[in-house]
C-alpha cells in the first residue's frame, strides 16, 4: 500500500508492528493461544474467601492508564470487560524489562489483542480484576479504533453515524455497547423458532435459490446468467413452490429458514435480500395455522424478552396469545367507510379515486384493494392482529374460501403496522391453480411486472396430488425488530445493502505530467488535496510548495523539493 494512503495513526502502529519484528516478537503467532475463562464468568463467579482464581484469558485493549511501573488497561473478549492490573516486575521478573517499558508502554495500541495469564481479585476499589503474571502479544490492529467513552451511563465521542455503522459493522460491534447483544437476539429468535418447528416433528429442507422461474410471491425477481447452461435464471423471491412439491412428496411437514432477494424498493423496512422462515404441513389449514403461530411467537419473545412483552417506538407490544382475527375488506370498510364486498374492478377504482389514491391502469381488482389496504389500514394496527380472508384476486396461491364466495382462507399477521407473516390454506386444486396461473400471466402483460410467472413443473407436481396444507412465511428480520426494539432493519442486519462509497474523483497522473511536474509527486499533490489539476488553479505557489515538501518530510518519501519558482510555474501554465 502506498504510503500515503495512510493516516499518520496507521503510519505509526505499522511502525510498532516492524519494531516488534526486529525485537523477536510476531505480532501475528500462529499457535494456539489457550484461554480457560470469559470476563462475564470471571466476575459472576468471584468469592471474595477464595483462594485467587489462576485465569489465562485474551481479547482486545479497549482503554488504558499507565502509571510508571505499575498500569491498568480494560480488556474486551467475546463476552464483555475487564480491568487487568499490569506490573512492571511481574510481567518481567528478570533483569529484561523490555515487555514492559517497550512492548506495553510504547508498541502496544488500543484495539491490539493480548493474551493475559494471571489471578483474580478485588481492587480497592472494590473492582473484581485481573493482576497480571505474563503478557502476550496475539495480534497488532494497524487501524485505530474510534473508542468511545463512557461517564455515568453517557457515551462520548460515539461511532453513532449510521453510514459508517451498517458499512463498518465490525467496528460498530467493537465499539458500541448493545450491538452485539441485538444480534445474539437474532439469533435466539431463530434458535427459539428451529426448536419449536423441529420439536413439532417437522423437517429442516434446503430449496434452490436459483431459479428457471422465481415463483411462489408477487415480486420482481433478481435476473443472473448462467454461462455454461447459457440461460437466465433468477435469485429466488420466495420458496414456495420447492416447499410444496415436497409435500406433493410425502413430508409431514417441512420448513426453510433462508434468504429470499427482491430487486424492489429499499426503506427502513425492507432490504433486497431478507431472511424469511417458510413452513408447511399437510392437512391442517389457515385455522390451525393462526393458533400455532400465536404459540411459536409467544414462546420466542419468551426466549429473548423473558416475557411475553416487547417495547418498540415507545410501544408496549404484547405476543400474548391469541390475537384479534378481522377480515380484509371489514378492516377497510372499518378504516375507510367503504365497503368492498362483491364489488367489481371499475367500481373499486372508482373508491380509489374518491379517496384521492395515486393508481394506474396496470393495477388490477387485487393490487387495487392491496393499495387500499396499505395505505388506510396496515399502519393502524399495533399489537398482533390477523387480517384474514383476502379476494381471490390477491391470492394466486390460496384455496377459495370453504364458506365466502370470492374470498381466499389466507391470513397475514400485522403487527407495529407491518406485515410480519403470510399464510393460506393451500391452493391444491391443479385445475384452478392453472387459471389463477392464467390470470397472473394477464397481469403481467398489462405491465405488472411483479404479477407471477406461471411454473409448469409445479402444476405437473399438483397433478399428481397434494393433500390438504396449510403453509406460512415469517419475515426473521421484521420479527428482530420487533423483539430487539428496533424501527430500521438495518439495525437488525449485519451487513445491509448500501449505496457504493463516494469515491473523491481524481485526475490521471498524466494530466499533471503535462504541466511539467515530476510523475513522483503527482501523489504527494494528490496527498496535499489537489486531487485534480484544476484544484490547483487559483493556489499560492508559496502554499502549495510548503504544502507538498511537508508531505515530503512528513512521511520520509526522500523526494528532492522543487523550488517555489518550479511550483509557481506548474500552476502558471494552468492558468495559461
Amino acid at each position: 500500500m502506498n504510503v500515503l494512503e495512510l493516516s499518520e495513526q496507521e503510519i505509526i502502529r505499522r511502525n510498532s508492528m516492524n519494531e516488534l519484528r526486529a525485537m523477536g516478537i510476531e505480532p501475528y503467532p500462529a499457535a494456539e493461544y489457550v484461554t480457560n475463562a470469559f470476563s462475564t464468568d470471571i466476575k459472576t463467579e468471584f468469592k471474595d474467601d477464595a483462594e485467587p482464581r489462576q485465569v489465562s484469558v485474551a481479547g482486545r485493549i479497549m482503554s488504558r492508564r499507565i502509571m510508571g511501573k505499575a498500569s491498568f488497561i480494560e480488556l474486551q473478549d467475546s463476552k464483555g470487560r475487564i480491568q487487568v492490573y499490569i506490573t512492571r516486575d511481574d510481567i518481567c521478573p528478570d533483569e529484561n524489562k523490555e515487555m514492559y517499558n517497550t512492548v506495553f508502554k510504547r508498541l502496544l495500541d488500543l484495539g491490539d489483542f493480548i493474551g493475559i495469564e494471571g489471578f483474580v481479585f478485588r481492587t480497592q476499589m472494590g473492582e473484581i480484576s485481573i493482576h497480571a503474571k505474563k503478557l502476550t502479544v496475539l495480534a497488532k490492529s494497524i487501524r485505530p479504533l474510534p473508542i468511545v467513552k463512557y461517564k455515568d451511563g453517557v457515551a462520548y465521542d460515539s461511532f453513532e453515524d449510521p453510514e459508517l455503522r451498517y458499512r463498518q459493522r465490525y467496528v460498530d460491534l467493537i465499539v458500541n455497547d448493545g450491538v452485539k447483544e441485538k444480534f445474539l437476539k437474532r439469533a435466539a429468535v431463530i434458535k427459539t423458532m428451529r426448536a419449536v418447528l423441529d420439536e413439532a416433528g417437522y423437517t429442516e429442507v434446503e430449496t434452490p435459490i436459483l431459479q428457471s422461474i422465481p415463483g411462489g410471491a408477487s415480486a420482481r425477481p433478481f435476473i443472473t446468467h448462467h454461462n455454461s447452461l447459457d440461460m437466465d435464471l433468477y435469485l429466488r423471491i420466495a420458496t414456495e413452490l420447492y416447499l410444496k412439491r415436497l409435500i406433493v412428496g410425502g413430508f409431514e411437514g417441512v420448513y426453510e429458514i433462508g434468504k429470499n432477494f427482491r430487486n424492489e424498493g429499499m426503506d427502513k423496512n425492507h432490504n433486497p435480500e431478507f431472511t424469511c422462515m417458510e413452513l408447511y404441513v399437510q392437512y391442517k389449514d389457515y385455522n390451525w395455522m393462526m393458533s400455532f403461530t400465536e404459540k411459536l411467537l409467544e414462546r420466542i419473545c419468551i426466549a429473548v424478552n423473558g416475557c411475553t412483552e416487547t417495547e418498540i417506538d415507545g410501544k408496549t407490544i404484547s405476543f400474548k396469545a391469541p390475537y384479534r382475527r378481522l377480515p380484509i375488506l371489514e378492516a377497510i370498510k372499518e378504516k375507510t367507510g367503504h365497503d368492498l364486498e362483491g364489488k367489481s374492478e371499475d367500481e373499486i377504482r372508482q373508491v380509489c379515486k374518491e379517496l384521492n389514491m395515486e393508481i394506474d391502469d396496470t393495477m388490477g381488482k387485487g393490487k387495487l384493494i392491496d393499495e387500499i389496504f396499505g395505505e388506510f389500514c396496515e399502519g393502524t394496527f399495533i399489537q398482533p392482529t390477523f387480517i384474514t380472508d383476502y379476494p381471490v384476486e390477491m391470492s394466486p396461491l390460496t384455496k377459495m374460501h370453504r364458506s365466502k364466495p370470492g374470498l381466499t382462507e389466507r391470513f397475514e399477521l400485522m403487527v407495529n403496522g407491518k406485515e410480519l407473516a403470510n399464510a393460506y390454506s393451500e391452493l391444491n386444486d391443479p385445475i384452478d391453480q392453472e387459471e389463477r396461473f392464467k390470470d397472473q400471466l394477464r397481469l403481467s402483460e398489462k405491465g405488472d411486472d411483479e404479477a407471477m410467472f406461471i411454473d409448469q413443473d409445479f402444476l405437473k407436481a399438483l397433478q399428481y396430488g397434494m393433500p390438504p396444507t396449510s403453509g406460512i412465511g415469517i419475515g426473521i428480520d421484521r420479527l428482530t425488530m420487533l423483539m430487539t426494539g428496533e424501527s430500521f432493519i438495518q439495525e437488525v442486519l449485519f451487513f445491509p445493502q448500501m449505496r457504493p462509497e463516494k469515491v473523491t474523483p481524481k485526475d490521471a497522473p498524466a494530466r499533471y505530467t503535462e504541466l511539467g511536474i515530476p510523475e513522483d509527486w503527482v501523489a504527494v499533490i494528490q496527498k496535499a488535496g489537489y486531487n485534480q489539476v484544476s484544484d490547483m488553479k487559483d493556489v499560492n505557489p508559496q502554499k502549495l510548495h510548503m504544502d507538498i515538501c511537508g508531505i515530503n518530510k512528513k512521511y520520509k518519501l526522500e523526494l528532492t523539493n522543487p523550488t517555489v519558482n518550479e511550483v509557481a510555474d506548474w500552476v502558471g501554465r494552468i492558468k495559461n
